[in-house]
């Protein structure tokens, strides 16, 4: 029940009791009326709700992500300023239609790498007068796996520095034409410049095509390895390029296995 509601019941009975005026003890009698009349209709605004955790983004540590929870609403009326609360976070819907369903997504900032379970989900709302909050429980909030933080120094720059299999500037060995397979960091632009689609060809290239990366190489302590090896990751995916990462127990290979398997054991290691 609001503050207000409460102090302006303790002020009609003060009211009534020092002045026994029948004006006081009707005004009271509204106040109660109305104040606890609004029970019945906030019980059918969120009665009727459904709410189910549908997925979530990929989450990193220190990185502001999203759950989406799947909101239906089975009754035949609408349901109004209905409030989705996991833990600190907030997700408000001002209406949602009756026989309806709505994708809600709550922000979530993980701190840590590792299996992230939201331990208190609820529906509340204050509809119709604000006097009472109507809480629904949720049976299971958001569970899911949080990546370590992707940080670090960038692909490109740890290419320069390795005998990678694209080679190094000091081994460049003329051009061909793009086939259309090849990485765009081997383009050369140059010739893109003046109008020619041409790539780099280096003399040294390895028969394997795959990036490998050491886990004890990529930082000084796990965290930062960890940070690491999962900024590249990110990088190869998005070049589409395969790679291969020796961690102490495991080998991890792109061409065995998804990224998202391989984010998860860096998440778990």
């Amino acid at each position: 029940m609001s503050l207000l509601v409460v102090v302006l019941l303790f002020g009609f009975f003060f009211e009534a009791y020092m002045h026994n005026f029948n004006l006081v003890y009707i005004t009271l009698f509204f106040v109660f009326a109305i104040a606890f009349s609004v029970a019945p209709f906030g019980l059918l605004n969120i009665g009727q709700l459904e709410v189910e955790y549908d997925h979530s983004d990929r989450l990193y540590a220190g990185v502001l992500g999203y759950c989406h929870f799947r909101v239906s609403n089975l009754s035949h009326s609408p349901a109004w300023a209905v409030e989705l609360h996991c833990d600190n976070s907030i997700a408000k819907i001002q209406k949602l239609e009756a026989q309806s369903k709505k994708f809600v997504a709550l922000e979530i900032d993980p701190t840590t790498r590792g299996r992230l379970y939201t331990q208190k989900c609820e529906i509340q709302s204050l509809f119709p007068l604000s006097t009472v909050r109507f809480v629904l429980p949720l049976k299971r909030g958001c569970h899911t796996i949080v990546y370590p933080q992707p940080k670090g120094v960038s692909l490109q720059s740890f290419l320069s520095k390795q005998a990678s299999p694209f080679g190094e500037e000091r081994d460049f060995d003329g051009l061909s034409t793009y086939s259309g397979s090849e990485s765009i960091s081997r383009i050369h632009w140059a010739s893109v410049a003046k109008g020619e689609l041409a790539v780099k060809k280096f003399s040294h290239q390895r028969e394997s095509k795959e990036l490998l990366f050491d886990f004890y190489s990529a930082a000084s302590y796990d965290e930062a390895r960890l940070s690491q090896l999962t900024l590249w990751v990110l990088e190869c995916e998005r070049l589409n390029e395969p790679f291969r990462i020796t961690m102490p127990n495991k080998e991890l290979r792109s061409k065995k296995e998804s990224i998202d398997a391989i984010l998860e054991y860096l998440a778990l290691y």
